[in-house]
């Protein structure tokens, strides 16, 4: 799915409204009725709702929201800001709904504002993604007035208060805090935004019908990568298929004390459906490995304690380096040596990413395909500390088009960005995922795709999605309390399945 700045989405509505060809109050009646199907399917009719209405379209959501529920039996209530003008079709909408109640309510001041008990539903039909400056005034004070209920808050299309794209870090701006955001045709680039979490718990995309050909003509860098994105086709195995028709994956990794990551890393590049895995660790790691991961072989590394060197890389399709390798002076002239002449896709992971923090300039020398796969703090600690999510990702964009690498950005939502500027943000993975180890079995995943011949690019967005869709599998088995590192593991296949439809 793509996803469209605020200023794109303004341009697809117009371009809907003039080559569908429909009337924009027909287009706003058309999202009112999803509105509208959202709440019936999920409240009963005796909830009281009210309804908090701007001047503009997102308050003539409202108003048809209102009206739409008001005809059915709820119990909808309707208040709307005084203001110096009103857009068209609010108006239009305003005397649709006096035709059909009394039950409106004009708010000029505080004085205005209705009680809130907790056990109301409101709705925030104030400002929409349009908005570009910090609200004020009795607006502002309304907001307050929301959020200090204690209410449940549904916010259509976006919180009032919130930028579509980048927000001041901390926000101190009057944003309503919202239970639940319906977000029209697309989501909002701040959604994905970890600071923005405070302002929509939960947030759901309701189609209405923009122009397909609009969609598909308006170009952007943001995505959203959800189950029809992944392409299955690749996942087919063929009856006359060996060990060696599906990749031999190198990983290197371990040292004393964290051979933990390693078999980890391992594990998931077996469970990726690789034909042969082999873990290049120090001395100390063998029996660890031998007993833990029975399916890979072993090359031994001639130190006992990490990682000094690496095996020919002739017979491998990709490799991982970075889980559980601590950052000893040799580990560190291994990695350089490694990016400076591996040829083969490569996953650099964990303290390979700290590693690599140091030598930066070995980006300039890269000539394979490298994903590096970052938390924040390592993103920042490689390429320079970001005051925001957006600064991050905006930079993340800017480092993966100048060293021509991927970048996945791990997180919520977590982006894997291109070489291209693309970014495809995640739509699988819970809370509970993020407990040790849970890195090192999205690099092994990442790996083993690699291997098995998918392109780098398809690898990391797959990997991030089969990863991110283990952990919500077994958190729907365990809860994400209690989740860990190999239950994500244990899950991989099953997240295969799902994606494959073997499950059937």
């Amino acid at each position: 799915m793509k996803v469209f700045k605020t200023s794109q989405i303004k341009s697809i509505d117009a371009y809907t409204i003039e080559n569908e060809p429909i009337e924009s109050i027909d287009l706003m009646e058309r999202a009112a009725t999803a509105i509208f199907n959202w709440f019936r399917s999920k409240y009963h009719k005796n909830r009281r709702i009210k309804i908090f209405c701007g001047p503009g379209n997102n308050g003539g959501d409202g108003l048809a929201l209102a009206r739409l529920l008001i005809n059915t039996g709820f119990n909808a209530h309707c208040y709307y800001l005084k203001a110096d003008s009103y857009s068209a079709d609010f108006l239009t909408n305003l005397d649709r709904l006096k035709e059909l109640t009394p039950e409106l309510f004009l708010v000029k001041h505080q004085s205005d504002f209705p009680e809130i008990h907790t056990d109301d539903l409101v709705v925030d039909a104030l400002y929409g993604s349009g908005l570009s400056r910090s609200i004020e005034g009795v607006a502002a004070q309304l907001i307050e007035h929301i959020n200090s209920s204690g209410a449940k808050v549904i916010a259509i299309d976006i919180p009032s208060g919130l930028f579509g794209e980048a927000n001041p870090v901390p926000n101190n701006n009057p944003v309503v805090k919202s239970d639940y955001c319906l977000s029209l045709q697309f989501p909002k680039l701040a959604f994905f935004m970890p600071e923005n979490e405070q302002f929509l718990k939960r947030w759901v995309v309701l189609p209405i019908g923009l122009h397909t050909e609009a969609i598909e003509n308006t170009a952007t860098p943001y995505h959203y990568t959800t189950a029809s994105s992944i392409k299955t086709d690749f996942f087919q195995l063929s009856t006359f298929a060996h060990k060696g028709t599906y990749g031999h994956a190198l990983v290197i990794a371990g040292s004393n004390g964290m051979m933990g990551a390693a078999c980890l890393c391992a594990k998931s590049v077996v469970r990726s459906g690789v034909g042969l895995v082999t873990m290049h660790i120090p001395k100390v790691g063998y029996t660890i490995a031998q007993v833990n991961v029975p399916e890979a072989l072993t090359s031994i590394d001639s130190c006992e304690t990490h990682i000094t060197q690496f095996p020919e890389l002739y017979r491998y399709q990709a490799v991982c380096v970075g889980p559980g390798i601590a950052q000893s002076t040799e580990t560190d002239q291994m990695l350089v040596k490694l990016i400076k002449t591996c040829q083969l896709p490569l996953v650099v992971d964990a303290d390979g990413l700290n590693l690599l923090s140091r030598n930066i300039d070995v980006l300039n020398s890269v000539n394979n395909a490298l994903i590096l796969t970052p938390h924040p703090g390592e993103f920042d600690r490689l390429f320079g500390k970001s005051q925001c999510s957006w600064e991050r990702l905006e930079r993340a964009r800017e480092m993966a088009q100048k060293y021509g690498v991927i970048i996945v950005l791990k997180g919520a939502y977590t982006r894997v960005v291109l070489p291209s500027g693309n970014v495809h943000f995640n739509s699988t993975g819970n809370p509970g995922m993020a407990t040790g180890g849970s890195g090192d079995v999205l690099s092994g995943i990442i790996t083993g795709l690699l291997a098995r011949g998918l392109p780098p690019a398809d690898a990391a967005i797959t990997g991030v999605y089969i990863h991110g869709l283990a952990g919500d599998l077994a958190a729907d088995e365990f809860g994400q309390i209690s989740l860990c590192a190999s239950d994500i593991v244990n899950y991989i296949c099953k997240a295969f399945q799902h994606i494959t439809n073997n499950d059937e």
